[in-house]
C-alpha cells in the first residue's frame, strides 16, 4: 500500500504536519491503527508535548511495539525523534531505544540569557552521509524545544543552542529532526520531499 501515515498519539501539532505535505503534493492518513500502520509505504511520527504522558500512550494503544517494528521509511519530528531515543529526562522516562542516546534537558546556568525552551531559527550543519539534502546544510530551521539528543553516532546534523546537539538522528529505516520541517518554510519542504522519495 502506498500511503503515508502520520501516527495519531498524544502529542500536538498534527494538523500542521498534515498541510505541510498538502503543500508538497501528498495525502497523508492520520491514524492509531496498528495494522494500517504496518501496511503504510511511509511513517511520520511527529508532536509536540511532554513525555512521559506520550509514552504512557503508546504503550496503552500497542503503538510502542508497532514503531519498532516499521521496515518502512519512519520520520520522528520534534518529540516523535526524542521518543525514538533511549531515555528522556522529562518526566524521567523510557522511551522507544530505536537511537541509543539519552534526550537531556538544557542547562542554563552558564549563559542565563539563552532561553529555555530554545524557540525559533538556527542553522543546521551536515556530516557526510546525512539523509537532509546537502542544499539544508547551513541553512536556517525552525525549533521549538526544551530538550535535546547530544551528539552520537546517529547524528545526522548538528545545531548549536548552549551546546552543540543533535538537529538529526538517523539508523537504518528511522530518520528524526528536532526541528520542525513543516514549519521551516522551503528548507523544510526540501526535507519532507526527500523523505516522501525514500
Amino acid at each position: 500500500m502506498d500511503e503515508t501515515v502520520i501516527i495519531k498519539y498524544n502529542a500536538g501539532n498534527v494538523f500542521s504536519v498534515v498541510c505541510a505535505l498538502q503543500r508538497i503534493g501528498v495525502e497523508a492518513v492520520v491514524t492509531d491503527d496498528v495494522e494500517r500502520i504496518r501496511r503504510a509505504r511511509r511513517v511520520i511520527f511527529p508532536g509536540v508535548g511532554e513525555a512521559s504522558s506520550a509514552m504512557a500512550y503508546l504503550r496503552e494503544h500497542r503503538l510502542d511495539a508497532v514503531i519498532k517494528s516499521l521496515q518502512c521509511p519512519v520520520l520522528g519530528i520534534c518529540i516523535g525523534m526524542q521518543l525514538l531515543c533511549s531515555h528522556s529526562q522529562e518526566g524521567d522516562t523510557e522511551c522507544l531505544g530505536i537511537f541509543d542516546v539519552p534526550v537531556l534537558r538544557f542547562d542554563n546556568s552558564a549563559c542565563p540569557d539563552m532561553k529555555i525552551p530554545q524557540m525559533g531559527w538556527n542553522t543546521i550543519s551536515l556530516p557526510q552521509g546525512s539523509f537532509i539534502p546537502r542544499e539544508c546544510d547551513g541553512r536556517y530551521v525552525y525549533y521549538v524545544h526544551s530538550y535535546y539528543a547530544p551528539l552520537c553516532d546517529h547524528t545526522a546534523a548538528v545545531t548549536d543552542y548552549i551546546t552543540p546537539y543533535s538537529a538529526a538522528l538517523q539508523k537504518d529505516n528511522f530518520h528524526a529532526t528536532q526541528f520542525h520541517p513543516e514549519k521551516s518554510g522551503d528548507m523544510g519542504e526540501i526535507i519532507l520531499k526527500k523523505f516522501i522519495e525514500l
